[in-house]
Protein backbone atom coordinates (compact mmCIF):
# COMPACT_ATOMS: atom_id res chain seq x y z
CA UNK A 1 0.00 0.00 0.00
CA UNK A 2 1.27 3.45 -0.90
CA UNK A 3 -0.12 6.81 0.08
CA UNK A 4 0.76 10.27 -1.10
CA UNK A 5 -0.57 13.40 0.55
CA UNK A 6 -0.57 16.78 -1.14
CA UNK A 7 -2.12 20.20 -0.92
CA UNK A 8 -0.20 21.70 1.96
CA UNK A 9 1.04 25.24 1.93
CA UNK A 10 1.32 28.57 3.69
CA UNK A 11 -1.96 30.31 4.49
CA UNK A 12 -3.22 33.00 6.80
CA UNK A 13 -5.38 32.48 9.84
CA UNK A 14 -9.00 32.12 8.82
CA UNK A 15 -8.16 30.73 5.40
CA UNK A 16 -9.14 27.35 4.02
CA UNK A 17 -7.07 24.56 2.53
CA UNK A 18 -7.85 21.11 1.20
CA UNK A 19 -5.44 18.23 1.48
CA UNK A 20 -5.61 15.17 -0.75
CA UNK A 21 -4.31 11.68 -0.16
CA UNK A 22 -4.06 9.25 -3.04
CA UNK A 23 -3.84 5.64 -1.95
CA UNK A 24 -2.90 2.61 -3.97
CA UNK A 25 -2.91 -1.05 -3.11
CA UNK A 26 -5.34 -3.90 -3.25
CA UNK A 27 -6.71 -3.38 0.28
CA UNK A 28 -7.32 0.37 0.16
CA UNK A 29 -10.96 0.17 -0.92
CA UNK A 30 -11.77 -1.88 2.18
CA UNK A 31 -9.72 0.22 4.59
CA UNK A 32 -10.31 3.25 6.73
CA UNK A 33 -8.40 6.37 5.79
CA UNK A 34 -7.13 8.65 8.49
CA UNK A 35 -5.32 11.94 8.88
CA UNK A 36 -2.82 12.80 11.57
CA UNK A 37 -0.61 15.80 12.18
CA UNK A 38 2.61 16.54 13.97
CA UNK A 39 3.70 19.97 15.05
CA UNK A 40 7.35 20.73 15.86
CA UNK A 41 8.30 19.33 19.24
CA UNK A 42 4.97 17.57 19.68
CA UNK A 43 3.69 14.04 19.30
CA UNK A 44 1.77 12.98 16.27
CA UNK A 45 -1.94 13.48 16.90
CA UNK A 46 -5.11 12.16 15.39
CA UNK A 47 -7.10 14.56 13.22
CA UNK A 48 -9.84 12.63 11.44
CA UNK A 49 -10.78 9.26 10.01
CA UNK A 50 -13.34 7.94 7.57
CA UNK A 51 -14.54 4.37 7.26
CA UNK A 52 -13.94 2.24 4.18
CA UNK A 53 -17.47 2.93 2.91
CA UNK A 54 -17.32 6.67 3.58
CA UNK A 55 -20.37 6.56 5.84
CA UNK A 56 -18.86 7.19 9.24
CA UNK A 57 -16.35 9.84 10.25
CA UNK A 58 -14.63 10.81 13.46
CA UNK A 59 -12.79 14.01 14.35
CA UNK A 60 -10.48 15.28 17.01
CA UNK A 61 -12.19 17.84 19.22
CA UNK A 62 -9.68 20.46 18.14
CA UNK A 63 -10.84 20.34 14.52
CA UNK A 64 -14.49 19.38 14.86
CA UNK A 65 -16.70 21.80 12.99
CA UNK A 66 -13.78 23.19 10.99
CA UNK A 67 -12.37 20.17 9.17
CA UNK A 68 -14.23 17.73 6.96
CA UNK A 69 -12.90 14.39 5.82
CA UNK A 70 -14.25 12.65 2.75
CA UNK A 71 -13.22 10.02 0.26
CA UNK A 72 -13.75 9.24 -3.38
CA UNK A 73 -13.59 5.48 -3.66
CA UNK A 74 -13.44 5.59 -7.44
CA UNK A 75 -10.20 7.54 -7.17
CA UNK A 76 -8.93 5.90 -3.96
CA UNK A 77 -8.50 9.40 -2.63
CA UNK A 78 -9.25 10.97 0.72
CA UNK A 79 -9.73 14.69 1.22
CA UNK A 80 -9.33 16.83 4.29
CA UNK A 81 -11.09 20.13 3.90
CA UNK A 82 -9.79 22.58 6.46
CA UNK A 83 -11.55 25.86 7.14
CA UNK A 84 -11.09 28.65 9.68
CA UNK A 85 -7.48 27.65 10.01
CA UNK A 86 -5.61 28.72 13.11
CA UNK A 87 -1.88 29.09 13.77
CA UNK A 88 -2.13 26.06 16.07
CA UNK A 89 -3.11 23.97 13.04
CA UNK A 90 0.43 24.40 11.77
CA UNK A 91 1.94 20.93 11.39
CA UNK A 92 3.01 18.25 9.00
CA UNK A 93 -0.12 16.37 7.99
CA UNK A 94 -0.01 12.66 7.28
CA UNK A 95 -2.52 10.29 5.77
CA UNK A 96 -2.64 6.66 6.72
CA UNK A 97 -4.75 3.59 6.13
CA UNK A 98 -5.93 0.81 8.40
CA UNK A 99 -8.11 -2.27 8.25
CA UNK A 100 -9.73 -1.29 11.55
CA UNK A 101 -13.24 0.17 11.54
CA UNK A 102 -12.64 3.69 12.89
CA UNK A 103 -9.11 3.81 14.26
CA UNK A 104 -7.94 6.82 16.20
CA UNK A 105 -4.51 5.75 17.36
CA UNK A 106 -1.41 5.86 15.23
CA UNK A 107 -0.41 2.30 16.12
CA UNK A 108 -3.59 1.07 14.45
CA UNK A 109 -2.31 2.28 11.11
CA UNK A 110 0.29 0.10 9.42
CA UNK A 111 0.57 2.20 6.28
CA UNK A 112 1.61 5.84 6.16
CA UNK A 113 2.44 8.32 3.47
CA UNK A 114 4.99 11.11 3.64
CA UNK A 115 3.56 14.25 5.15
CA UNK A 116 2.60 17.57 3.67
CA UNK A 117 3.40 20.79 5.51
CA UNK A 118 0.62 23.16 6.50
CA UNK A 119 1.66 26.50 7.92
CA UNK A 120 -0.88 28.99 9.21
CA UNK A 121 0.36 32.49 9.87
CA UNK A 122 -1.35 34.82 12.31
Amino acid sequence: VQLQASGGGLVQAGDSLTLSCVASGRTVSSSALGWFRQAPGKDREFVAVITYNGITTLYADSVKGRFTISRDSAKDTSYLQMTSLKPEDTAVYYCATSSAWLPRRSYEYPYWGPGTQVTVSS
